[in-house]
């Protein structure tokens, strides 16, 4: 697919991109943000591309569960007691990368409620 040959987030996955890589298993990867909004701002990712929440189909859904869990992992890793876990879906909702992603935020107190 081309969309997925443009993807910055599909490149990060293969390697052709370098990142801070935290946390990688047979269908997630965890790396840190490069303009993070927290002291711990990681995006996790399924390795497999899909462009937004929207796009995902049923089969897919069950991905969400993984980076959900991906999440806990590297939360534990990163020894975050309380984080935040946000999805953004399309542009109105700030989602800048087209592609499925999380964003674990910790390390400082956050207001409610967000943005």
């Amino acid at each position: 697919m081309e969309e997925e040959k443009e993807c910055l987030f599909c490149a990060i996955a293969s390697g052709r991109v370098k990142a801070d890589v935290v946390y990688r298993d047979s269908d997630t990867a965890a790396f840190r943000d490069i303009d993070p909004k927290a002291p711990d701002h990681v995006l996790i990712i399924p390795l497999k591309h899909i462009g937004s929440v929207s796009e995902m189909s049923d089969a897919d859904t069950l991905l969400m569960g993984k980076l959900i869990n991906t999440a806990r992992k590297v939360a534990a890793k990163l020894s975050l007691e309380s984080y935040r876990l946000v999805i953004n879906n399309g542009k109105g909702a700030g989602q800048a990368v087209f592609h499925v992603h999380a964003h674990l935020l910790g390390g400082r107190q956050f207001g409610w409620p967000p943005g």
